[in-house]
C-alpha cells in the first residue's frame, strides 16, 4: 500500500516536472525569439538600405555576387507554413516598420534552414532579401529550467503524498473519533490506508473502538442479566416473608435465596471490573492453589501441582479458579484434578473432571456472559458469568481460557503469566 502510494506520487511528480519543463521551455523559446528579432532588426534594415541604393546601379544578380546578400528576383517567393516562422515574420515586420519608411513586407521562407523573406524596394523588378534565423534548440533543456521543473515536480509529489496518505487518513480518524459514543456511530473498522505510522494509528483506533463497543455490549447484557437473574430469588423471598409464621424449611430456603443473591451480586461486581485495581503479589502458586482448594473434600479433588512462582492478582485469579472448580463439580463427574504446570514464561492451570465436557462448537458461546449451555439450570446463584469471568481474569494475566480432552476426561485450561508488581512508596 505504501509502495503503491509512493509510486503514484512519483509518477505525478514526474508528470508535473515534464509539464513544467515544457511550459518553461516554451516561454524561454518565445523570449529568445523576441530577443533574436530585436538583435537582427538593425542588421536587416542596414542590408535593405544597402541593397536599395546598389540596385539603382547594379542588377540583382550582380549585387548578390558582389555583396554576398542572398537576393531572389520573383513576384512571390516560396513561403513556409511553420507557425513559428509566421510569428517571427510578424515580429520582424513590426521592428522594421519602426526603422524604415515605407515598411517592407516580411514573409516566412520555405527553405532548408529557418529564414524570412524581406521585400526590397527595387525600381525595375520585385526583389526579396533572405534573412536567415538561428537554429531553435529544443534538447537538451536549459539546466536552470530543468532544475526548476524537477523542484516543482518534487514539491507537487510531496504535497500529493501528504494530502492522500497523511491528511485524508487523519481526517477520517478525526471523524471516527468524533463519532465515538454516538448512538448512530458505525462500528465498521477504518481502512488501513496512508503511511506506515498512520496505518498503525488507525489500527490502534480500530482496536480502541472495538473494545469500547464490546464494553458497551457487555454493559447492556449485564444490565439485562441483573433484572433476569435477581427476579426469581427476590420473588421467592417476597412469598416466604409474606407468610405469617414461616416454617424452618422456609427459613432455610430463604437463607439459600439470600446466599444466591449474594453470589449473583458478587459475580456481577467481579464481571463489571471490581477487581481490576487489585495489586499483583509474588507468591508460590502451588501453595496458593493448595490453600484455595483446602475446603474441598480430598476425595473430590486431586492436586497435581508443580512448584512455581508468579506475580498474580490472588483474589481475582482465585475467583476464576473457583468458578472453574464450581462448574466442574456442577456439570462434570468427580473426582476432579487440579493441575499446575509451567507454560513458557507463564503458568498453566488445568481443572479436569470425568464428565463429557463442553462440545467444541459450543465453546465460544460458553465464554459469552450470561450464556447457560444447560437451559434447565437456573437459580442457585448461577448467572452464566463463571467462564466469562475466568476468561477476563486470564486475559488480564496475559493469557486465555481453552479446553482440552483426554481419555475419560475433560479440562478447562487457564493460561497466564506474571503481572508487573505495583511499586510501593512511602509518604
Amino acid at each position: 500500500m505504501a509502495s503503491r502510494a509512493a509510486v503514484r506520487s512519483a509518477l505525478v511528480g514526474a508528470g508535473v516536472s515534464a509539464l513544467c519543463l515544457a511550459l518553461l521551455q516554451t516561454l524561454l523559446a518565445q523570449r529568445l525569439e523576441r530577443a533574436q528579432i530585436a538583435q537582427m532588426g538593425p542588421e536587416v534594415a542596414f542590408n535593405l538600405r544597402l541593397a536599395e541604393l546598389a540596385l539603382d546601379r547594379l542588377p540583382p544578380a550582380a549585387l548578390a555576387r558582389l555583396s554576398g546578400l542572398p537576393l531572389l528576383v520573383v513576384d512571390r517567393p516560396p513561403r513556409g507554413t511553420d507557425p513559428r516562422l509566421r510569428r517571427q515574420a510578424a515580429q520582424l515586420h513590426a521592428d522594421l516598420c519602426q526603422r524604415l519608411d515605407p515598411c517592407p513586407p516580411v514573409l516566412p521562407a520555405a527553405v532548408e534552414v529557418p529564414a524570412l523573406w524581406v521585400g526590397v524596394l527595387s525600381p525595375l523588378e520585385p526583389v526579396w532579401l533572405l534573412a536567415p534565423l538561428g537554429p531553435q534548440r529544443r534538447w537538451p533543456p536549459d539546466p536552470l529550467l530543468l532544475g526548476v521543473s524537477l523542484l516543482a515536480g518534487s514539491i507537487s509529489a510531496s504535497l500529493l503524498f501528504l494530502w492522500r496518505d497523511v491528511q485524508q487518513p487523519l481526517q477520517r480518524l478525526e471523524r471516527a473519533l468524533a463519532a465515538v459514543g454516538q448512538p448512530a456511530a458505525s462500528a465498521a473498522p477504518l481502512p488501513l490506508r496512508g503511511t506506515a505510522a498512520v496505518q498503525r494509528l488507525t489500527g490502534h483506533v480500530n482496536a480502541m473502538v472495538q473494545r469500547l463497543a464490546e464494553s458497551e455490549r457487555a454493559r447492556a447484557t449485564m444490565l439485562a442479566g441483573i433484572a433476569h437473574d435477581l427476579k426469581s430469588p427476590i420473588t421467592r423471598l417476597r412469598l416466604r416473608f409474606g407468610l405469617a409464621q414461616p416454617e424452618a424449611a422456609d427459613r432455610q430456603r430463604a437463607a439459600a435465596d439470600l446466599d444466591a443473591l449474594e453470589r449473583i451480586t458478587g459475580q456481577f461486581l467481579l464481571f463489571a471490573g471490581g477487581g481490576d485495581d487489585e495489586p499483583a503479589v509474588q507468591l508460590p502458586l502451588e501453595q496458593w492453589l493448595a490453600e484455595l482448594s483446602a475446603p474441598l473434600d480430598p476425595a473430590e479433588l486431586e492436586l497435581d501441582l508443580v512448584p512455581l512462582e508468579a506475580c498474580i492478582q490472588p483474589v481475582a485469579l482465585g475467583r476464576a479458579i473457583g468458578n472453574l472448580i464450581d462448574n466442574a463439580l456442577s456439570h462434570g463427574r468427580p473426582p476432579l484434578r487440579l493441575v499446575l504446570r509451567p507454560a513458557g514464561e507463564g503458568f498453566r492451570i488445568e481443572v479436569w473432571d470425568r464428565g463429557p465436557g463442553i462440545p467444541e462448537p459450543d465453546w465460544p458461546q460458553a465464554l459469552q456472559p450470561f450464556q447457560r449451555l444447560d437451559r434447565a439450570r437456573g437459580g442457585s446463584g448461577h448467572c452464566g458469568l463463571g467462564l466469562a469471568i475466568a476468561a477476563r481474569v486470564a486475559a488480564a494475566h496475559g493469557g486465555g481460557l481453552s479446553i482440552q480432552r483426554a481419555a475419560g476426561g475433560f479440562a478447562v485450561v487457564l493460561q497466564g503469566r506474571s503481572r508487573p508488581p505495583v511499586a510501593s512508596g512511602h509518604s
